[in-house]
């Protein structure tokens, strides 16, 4: 009996492994480490920048910020590191928290990093001519510098054209923006806060013998829907869930609404959200610690899908493995970049100033999941792959709907000189395909190598 029960523990947890392999979807990149998510809406794409936590970290040691993009918002496009840094003079630790804007066809990307200035923590401006750069300072100076609590912008630009950021930890700061989006119009303010508008009093003022409804913490997001305005933020301490406060004012008279995803096992004590509409959708950013190998100081990026209440107000939203579904399809008759897809297992991604942004570190087993293919009704009579590989190469099993799914096609990677020393190959596919499908892009070779480098692939018919 015992024996029965041990086989059928073992079959069950394949299974549970089978289905979270099948339905997946969050952490949404899992190629790297992300956090503190602030998505963005332009010409049709939705694109997330955001932090990257080191592997194996012990703190928030984070050196640069990561731009991702989607059409359909299952399969996620990786362009790169578009900004560290090393692209301000005046920064030497602490690549934190940023969010990106656009504004007269110039993008503002407003993040904070330690300041050698001032030693303390500041908020800078970074511009570039598309919303994946690249980008460089803006000022050649910190916008707000002197204050530890000056981490976590967020910036909105208001129905009649002004722009407000806001920021701080524990502190609430806010100040109006020129039009030029690189200085500032007047001073920095202090928003006050209250147990009305925010659940607790400002830090000087909480007494320790009170329990508060909540408290503000950090990670701040600002924006507006119909004429109410919204402020989202991390609370309660250490660990952090999120709550918002509304407003009828962008500065003043806010009221406290509640939590939007309660405290709850998400694997780190922080989090930090973002909110955003896309095609016809409405979208909530967050971080967990939930990759393996992930944690408090080694976070991913998530997203849920919600809708608002009747009356402007949030749901509670839950985080969930699965994510959210797709709103359009993929046309696999063209150049797929090797780093678009919706889960994988194992793999990394690289940056080349020539080629780009491709997949690295592929050794047997490992694999990528691109979603939604619309192969029409004429089945592909070939599959194209770019590679390279500087030892032996391996083998690349293009399978149906699972990992386990029918094998349609098989091409060998053969050595082609070096790990940027792309080659060209193809290969005919051996069953037929016609509809809508998930392709899996699974590796093989000698286990215990890494085998090549990938950077694009296409069907054709």
């Amino acid at each position: 009996m015992k024996k029965k029960m041990k086989k059928l523990a073992v079959i069950t947890l394949l299974f549970v492994g089978l289905v979270y392999k099948l339905s997946a979807q969050n952490p949404i990149i899992q190629t790297w480490y992300t956090s503190d998510p602030a998505p963005v809406v332009y010409d049709g794409i939705l694109y997330v920048y955001t932090g990257h936590d080191e592997d194996k970290a012990d703190f928030f040691w984070m050196n640069e910020w990561r731009v991702y993009s989607t059409k359909d918002m299952v399969n996620w496009t990786d362009h790169g590191s578009p900004l560290a840094l090393e692209s301000f003079a005046w920064a030497d630790d602490r690549a934190w928290a940023g969010q990106c804007i656009e504004r007269h066809g110039k993008f503002y990307w407003y993040v904070c990093a330690h300041s050698k200035l001032t030693n303390t923590m500041a908020i800078g401006v970074a511009v570039g001519d598309s919303p994946i750069g690249p980008f460089k300072d803006a000022i050649g100076k910190p916008l707000c510098d002197g204050e530890w609590a000056y981490i976590d912008p967020t910036v909105f630009i208001d129905d009649g054209g002004q722009a407000y950021l806001y920021w701080g930890n524990p502190e609430l700061f806010y100040a109006e923006l020129n039009e030029d989006m690189i200085s500032l119009k007047g001073k920095v303010s202090i928003i006050k806060q209250t147990v009305e508008g925010f659940g607790a009093p400002n830090p000087k003022e909480r007494q320790r013998d009170i329990k508060y409804m909540d408290t503000y913490v950090e990670g701040p997001w600002f924006y507006k829907r119909g004429r109410k305005y919204y402020l989202l933020y991390a609370a309660g301490g250490v660990p952090e869930h999120i709550a918002y406060s509304m407003s009828d004012n962008p500065v003043e008279s806010w009221k406290y609404m509640g939590e939007i995803m309660p405290l709850q096992d998400i694997g780190s004590f922080t989090n930090h959200c973002g909110v955003v509409d896309y095609k016809g959708n409405s979208y909530f950013f967050y971080h967990t610690g939930k990759l393996p190998g992930g944690g408090g100081f080694c976070r991913s990026v998530a997203v849920e899908q919600f809708n608002y209440n009747k009356d402007g107000t949030f749901p509670i939203i839950n985080p969930t493995k699965e994510g959210v579904g797709p709103v359009g399809v993929l046309n696999p008759y063209r150049r797929v970049e090797a780093e678009t897809f919706a889960f994988s297992q194992g793999v990394k991604s690289e940056p080349n100033a020539k080629t780009g942004v491709y997949i690295s570190e592929i050794h047997d087993g490992d694999y990528i999941k691109v979603r939604e293919l619309d192969f029409g009704k004429q089945s592909p009579k070939a599959f194209y792959v770019a590679v390279a590989s500087a030892l032996r190469g391996g083998m690349i099993e293009v399978r149906i709907d699972s990992i386990e799914g029918v094998v349609i096609a098989n091409i060998a990677v053969t050595h082609t000189g070096g790990w940027e020393r792309w080659k060209r190959l193809k290969t005919n596919v051996q069953e037929s395909v016609a509809g809508v499908h998930d392709v899996y892009l699974v590796f093989r070779g000698r286990k215990g190598c890494k085998l090549f480098n990938f950077d694009w692939w296409k069907f054709t018919k």
